[in-house]
């Protein structure tokens, strides 16, 4: 008897599971209102666009499958430092286009990485988040990089764990949107000021992402 009611009730688990993947299959990704990402404004904070923003070639776009993308150059007017700003966007993940570790890709260009670390990054409502730091480096030049995953309102350093939201995510809200930010400030001659200047920049962008990152 507890055998017949144990395959019963495991029968029945299986069909609510069939049926919920085949209405999950059918509906879709939900809709999500956003703003492109080359309205990203020209201004944040203390930081103000310097340049044009750059374009990817044909065959990176291709390796990344973004949706959407942001590479801009920022300048902070009362000290001059740069930052290097940039946003991956995938509507959708579930035909299997996600966001690119900088830790697989760097490399692959010529960088080296070193002093992996963790900035804490606030937000304006009060609360903070946690961001990878790095220091990357080719030929002559060295830069501070921070980066972190962003999507469905949540900020998340770890890939592993932004994979596992988006999992997650995919099935109470139908959707597998999201995004991979990186900030990139040379360090020049301070190591600190570059860390400084990269967490500040982090978190004048994190206050419009989302906007363009719901």
């Amino acid at each position: 008897m507890k055998s017949s009611m144990r395959f019963g009730v495991l029968l029945v688990l299986i069909l609510l599971a069939g049926i919920l993947v085949n209405a999950w299959s059918y509906l879709g990704e939900a809709h999500v209102e956003r703003k492109n990402l080359n309205d990203f404004p020209q201004s944040i904070g203390a930081w103000q666009r310097t340049g044009t923003d750059r374009l990817l070639d044909d065959e990176t776009l291709k390796v990344l499958r973004a949706s959407d993308y942001l590479l801009r150059d920022f300048r902070k007017t009362s000290t001059g430092q740069g930052a290097n700003f940039y946003v991956g966007y995938y509507a959708s993940q579930r035909g299997g286009a996600t966001y690119h570790s900088p830790l697989n890709c760097l490399p692959g260009s010529g960088w080296t990485l070193s002093e992996p670390g963790k900035a804490t990054i606030a937000l304006p409502d009060g609360t903070s988040f946690v961001a990878n730091k790095y220091v990357i480096e080719n030929g002559e030049y060295k830069s501070l990089m921070i980066y972190w995953y962003l999507g469905r309102g949540r900020n998340v350093a770890s890939e592993y764990w932004g994979k596992v939201y988006t999992v997650l995510d995919s099935v109470r809200l139908r959707r597998s949107d999201g995004a991979m930010v990186r900030i990139t400030v040379p360090i020049g001659d301070s190591e600190a000021r570059a860390e400084q200047a990269a967490i500040e920049f982090a978190s004048a962008a994190s206050a419009v992402l989302p906007e363009f990152v719901p």
